[in-house]
C-alpha cells in the first residue's frame, strides 16, 4: 500500500467521522451541556407531573386513602372515555395490521408462484449447455427421445455434482449470486 493510498484512507476515515458530531459529548462546552440538560429535565417534568397527577386523582376517586388532587366527576368520566377511545383505537389498529399482513402474505405467495425466482436468461443458457452435455454423453436429442431401450455404460454415469460443476464452469449458477 502506497503512502497516497494511506493518506486517502485517513482522509476518508476523518470525513466519515465528521458526519456524526455532537458538541454536547465533546470535551468542554459546559454552558451548552448545562442548558441542554436543564431543558431535558424540564421537558421530562412537564411529561411526568401531569401523568402522575391524573393517575393519582383517578385512582383517588376509587380509593379514599389516596389524597385527592382533584375529584371532578367530569374528569373521571373523561379519563374513562379516553381509555375507551384508546382501547378502540388499539383494536382497530391491530385488526388493520393483522389484515394487511394476511393480504401481503397472500399477494407475495401469488407473485412468487407467477414470476420466476431465477434468472430467465441464465436458465435458457443452462438448458443449452445441458443439451450440449447430454448430446455428447448420450447421443443427439432425436436418438434419446426415439430409442425404446438404452443401456447406460458405467463410464456414462453422472457424478454427484457434475451438472453443478458444468454450470459453474460456464458461470451459470444462480445460487452463487
Amino acid at each position: 500500500m502506497t503512502e497516497k493510498d494511506k493518506t486517502e484512507q485517513q482522509t476518508t476515515a476523518q470525513a466519515k467521522q465528521q458526519l456524526y458530531t455532537d458538541a454536547y459529548f465533546e470535551k468542554g462546552h459546559w454552558g451548552l451541556k448545562l442548558r441542554q440538560t436543564l431543558v431535558a429535565i424540564f421537558g421530562w417534568i412537564c411529561v411526568v407531573v401531569p401523568v402522575v397527577v391524573t393517575v393519582c386523582s383517578f385512582w383517588a376517586a376509587y380509593n379514599p386513602k389516596i389524597p385527592h388532587l382533584w375529584s371532578y366527576s367530569e374528569g373521571v368520566f373523561e379519563i374513562k372515555f379516553i381509555g375507551i377511545l384508546l382501547l378502540f383505537a388499539f383494536v382497530m389498529v391491530s385488526l388493520f395490521a393483522v389484515g394487511m399482513t394476511i393480504i401481503q402474505n397472500r399477494k407475495r405467495e401469488r407473485v412468487v408462484e407467477q414470476w420466476p425466482t431465477f434468472n430467465p436468461i441464465n436458465q435458457k443458457k443452462r438448458e443449452t449447455e445441458l443439451e450440449k452435455f447430454m448430446d455428447e454423453r448420450f447421443g443427439d436429442e432425436e436418438f434419446r427421445h426415439n430409442v425404446r431401450t438404452y443401456q447406460v455404460k458405467p463410464e456414462q454415469n453422472l457424478d454427484t455434482d457434475q451438472i453443478h460443476d458444468l454450470y459453474k464452469k460456464h458461470d451459470l449458477n444462480d445460487l452463487d449470486e
